[in-house]
């Protein structure tokens, strides 16, 4: 026999597909396409419905956001914690950053930045997020300072490169599609450069097995 939910269960179930399907339709068709409308009807819900838990197409957008980079930090600080536990190589981190940003992040990203400039009320619900996004990042180079014995602050440099790097990569995507040779050319050798700053061994050898960057369509 099914257990009946509660009132506050299946107003949270509502209002994570509505959430969903905000980003969902952020990636595949952008802001400024994107109504409450279209929202209520990807999740499967009424408009009446999506008004009772978002008063505006600004609040579901903005808390939509909020959540994805929520999601984006508490993963980017499991993933530092793995990588204490086990060990780990800069190569690694390099990787999981550009599968990280890949996977819808920057192009939902590029939607909403236009939107945080000229709106600050929109801007600074966000600011929070962000830097909790931030830490989670942090995060994870410190993790690797500390088992490379490297300055902390020099490693944050590293970081903030390597994110310029990743966002100017996949913001190319959009004109430069279906390219992996090209992308996976430009990871490669920044995690040769990356990895003269944290001289250190993986754990377990394991023999190279580099695979290709496998785009995916913006």
């Amino acid at each position: 026999m099914n257990k009946r939910r509660s009132q506050k269960e299946r107003s949270a179930e509502t209002s994570g597909r509505l959430m969903g399907s905000t980003i969902d339709l952020l990636h595949e068709q952008g802001l400024t396409r994107t109504t409450t409308s279209d929202i209520a009807r990807h999740a499967g819900v009424s408009r009446g419905a999506l008004t009772h838990h978002f008063a505006s197409r600004e609040a579901v957008i903005s808390a939509s956001v909020a959540e994805l980079l929520s999601k984006t930090a508490r993963d980017l600080h499991r993933f530092a914690e793995d990588f204490m536990a086990r060990g780990g190589s800069s190569d690694e981190i390099v990787d999981y950053i550009w599968q990280m940003m890949d996977d819808r992040l920057f192009y939902v990203t590029m939607e909403f930045l236009p939107e945080a400039r000229h709106n600050p009320d929109f801007r600074a619900e966000l600011i929070p997020t962000t830097r909790e996004f931030h830490a989670g990042l942090d995060a994870i180079w410190t993790a690797l300072a500390a088992r490379a014995g490297t300055d902390p602050n020099h490693t944050r440099t590293v970081m903030n490169a390597t994110m310029c790097l990743v966002r100017g990569m996949i913001s190319q995507t959009v004109l430069r599609p279906n390219d992996p040779v090209y992308y996976e050319s430009l990871l490669q050798f920044w995690k040769g450069q990356v990895r003269q700053h944290f001289p250190i061994k993986p754990a377990a050898a394991a023999p190279d097995r580099a695979e290709p960057v496998r785009r995916k369509s913006p």
